[in-house]
């Protein structure tokens, strides 16, 4: 059996040059595709016309993912690999798979005998960790902290305690409205000593990328509301 294959599309993290954030082969690779398996379908249009997609958009077969599917459901979404059709998996931003709801579906085309194809793209987690000057060689990620304030204060503690004991970076994220009251969280939380780097709008035109001692950054608070942030933490 001809087996189609399952490629993982990165995405822009921003609006920018295509050339700048997209290989031309990934895009001829996505130009080429008719079926589409998405974070979120809005957003996935929005690329595909922007990356000037040959065929209308109504004529795609885009389909939505949440991470939360039954494993017949997720078989499904894999059925046209089966009559040899390629299927393209999309993420809200950056690469699918990391930290949004693709993974379960790329695990099952492994248990099917379906060949994975990554492409290269924008990861606002590696292209942060690359620029912030924070170990990485040991680094972990800890996707979203806890919305509750006493819980997210205790995290974070013992964020900082085990960076300090392992000499590792941490990294985590939040929804954009959210990003002042994390930051702000970490400021009176983390000691001063602690290092804290902050990527926003990686990739954007609004990019800013500081690595600062949290008693730099109480003195100087950036307004991170609604901008796409990664906050990487490293306690010397």
């Amino acid at each position: 059996m001809n087996l189609g294959k399952l490629y993982l599309l990165p995405v822009p993290l921003a609006e920018s040059d295509i050339v700048d954030v997209l290989p031309a082969h990934v895009v001829t690779i996505a130009a080429g595709l008719t079926y589409f398996v998405v974070e979120n379908a809005k957003t996935a249009r929005h690329w595909l016309k922007w990356l000037n997609h040959p065929v209308e958009m109504r004529q795609l077969n885009i389909a939505e993912i949440t991470g939360k599917e039954s494993k017949s459901e997720l078989a499904a979404l894999l059925a046209p690999l089966s009559q040899g059709l390629d299927v393209g998996v999309m993420s809200e931003a950056g690469c699918p798979g990391i930290a949004d709801p693709g993974a379960n579906l790329v695990r099952l085309a492994h248990q099917q005998g379906i060949r994975v194809v990554p492409l290269v793209g924008p990861s606002s987690l590696l292209l942060a960790l690359m620029a912030s000057g924070l170990d990485g060689q040991r680094f972990k990620f800890h996707g979203y902290l806890p919305v509750d304030r006493a819980q997210r204060a205790a995290v974070i503690v013992d964020l900082e305690l085990n960076s300090r004991r392992n000499k590792e970076t941490q990294i985590f994220i939040e929804t954009p409205y959210r990003n002042d009251t994390l930051f702000k969280a970490l400021v009176d939380n983390c000691k001063g000593d602690t290092l804290l780097c902050i990527g926003a709008d990686v990739t954007g035109k609004n990019e800013m990328i500081a690595t600062r001692p949290i008693s730099a950054w109480r003195s100087d608070r950036p307004n991170l509301e609604k901008k796409p942030t990664v906050f990487l933490l490293l306690a010397t």
